[in-house]
């Protein structure tokens, strides 16, 4: 079976609830591939993109992308079980992501997959207040704060999020990344709220943090008045604060 159809045969039958043919397609492609690393870049995570998208437009419903969400996640902690560890590298993570049960699963894989990279992952989830995170960042000081998942609505309070990380500086060498959710629908706008560094998805993020070098804070000449003006937002970030493109 090609993976095309292996990937079509599998989202058929996540959107049909049906748990024991999606195990037994998820098992039989690794024991093939025998890369258990592979199901996720081929199998979970693809199939993922797809239920989120069909959710977005609107062409299954709740019921469905709640049994397809839950049914990934399942499977997606089996195979974890059974990934391949390198060598603890000394970084560390922290991986937040956007509230509901998709973005949980995106940003558990991405923890998934670092920690087997032999990163130090510290998965917190959605739904953390800024005054904690940074708390956190604080006492742990990790190289990469990501944040996955992001819907439009929560696009402000994510700059708000870099914004209070800059000015406390409470972590200066760390980079803020962004994966998935809206920032692959909405080009550069990761870089209208600031962040260091983007990626589309897990294995991209993988390559694109183990090469990122270390944050380095802009620093103002000794004696330069601070100004007070007023901050132009960047036409994008604007729209998304205006709730222009609150359902992108």
């Amino acid at each position: 079976m090609s993976l095309t159809a292996l990937r079509d045969l599998y989202l058929e039958k996540l959107l049909q609830g049906q748990r024991q043919a999606c195990g037994e397609l998820v098992w039989q492609n690794m024991e093939a591939r025998q890369e258990p690393e592979a199901v996720y870049h081929e199998l979970l995570w693809p199939a993922m993109e797809q239920v989120e998208r069909l959710f977005r437009e609107d062409r299954i419903n709740i019921a469905a992308e709640h049994m397809a969400t839950r049914i990934n996640r399942c499977l997606a902690d089996q195979v974890q079980r059974c990934l391949q560890r390198r060598q603890a590298n000394g970084k560390r993570i922290i991986i937040t992501c956007a509230d509901g049960e998709s973005p949980e699963l995106g940003a558990q894989m991405c923890a998934d997959l670092f920690e087997a990279h032999g990163w130090q992952v510290y998965f917190v989830g959605g739904g953390v207040p800024h005054d904690e995170l940074l708390a956190l960042i604080g006492q742990l000081r990790p190289e990469i704060l990501m944040v996955y998942g992001m819907s439009a609505g929560g696009v402000p309070q994510l700059r708000a999020l870099i914004d209070l990380i800059r000015e406390v500086g409470v972590n200066p060498s760390m980079n803020v990344m962004i994966t998935g959710g809206v920032f692959n629908r909405a080009e550069e706008l990761w870089m209208e709220i600031n962040a260091d560094l983007y990626a589309p998805d897990a294995q991209q993020a993988l390559a694109v943090a183990e090469a990122a070098e270390p944050h380095v804070p802009s620093v103002k000449a000794p004696g330069t008045p601070k100004k007070r003006r007023r901050r132009r937002r960047p036409p994008l970030l604007a729209q998304y604060e205006s709730g222009m493109l609150k359902s992108a």
